[in-house]
């Protein structure tokens, strides 16, 4: 299973723990990151369904670049109750530039191992991933 780009590979956990986030809504969030020894994309940390946005925007280093995955609820315009999973890679200015190039030439990949992603969102900075700026992209 290694990436072409970057030969790196994707352990299983992160498409089992994505299924569950998924399918039995088991998680809000999943951090995943790369580790550069084992050369493999892995769960860095798994948010509780109690957890929140900020729980989740708290989990981003300042200086590391991640991978990450949040299931939102929101309500429509027309009052329903919906759900959509926004995939985040979150490449901050501070990062290493190897990290960075090396997140960037694998996230395509990494991103269609994770079937069912709705919205995606690319950040430097915290700002750039507001809760009101994804929840603008939800609808």
């Amino acid at each position: 299973m290694a990436n072409s780009a970057s030969g790196l590979a994707v352990h299983d956990e992160c498409k089992f723990k994505f299924q569950e986030l998924k399918a039995r809504r088991g998680f809000r969030f999943i951090v995943f990151k790369i580790d550069d020894k084992a050369m493999e994309i892995k769960v860095d940390r798994l948010g509780e369904t109690r957890e929140g946005y900020d729980d989740f925007a708290a989990s981003l280093p300042a200086d590391e670049c991640r991978y990450a995955v949040y299931d939102l609820d929101f309500v429509t315009d027309e009052n329903c109750q919906k759900s959509k999973i926004f995939f985040f890679s979150w490449s901050p200015d501070t990062a290493r530039t190897r990290s960075k190039m090396l997140y960037a030439s694998s996230k395509d990949r990494f991103r269609r191992e994770l079937d069912g992603i709705q919205c995606e969102i690319q950040a430097t900075d915290p700002s750039e991933m507001s809760l009101d700026i994804i929840k603008a992209r939800a609808h």
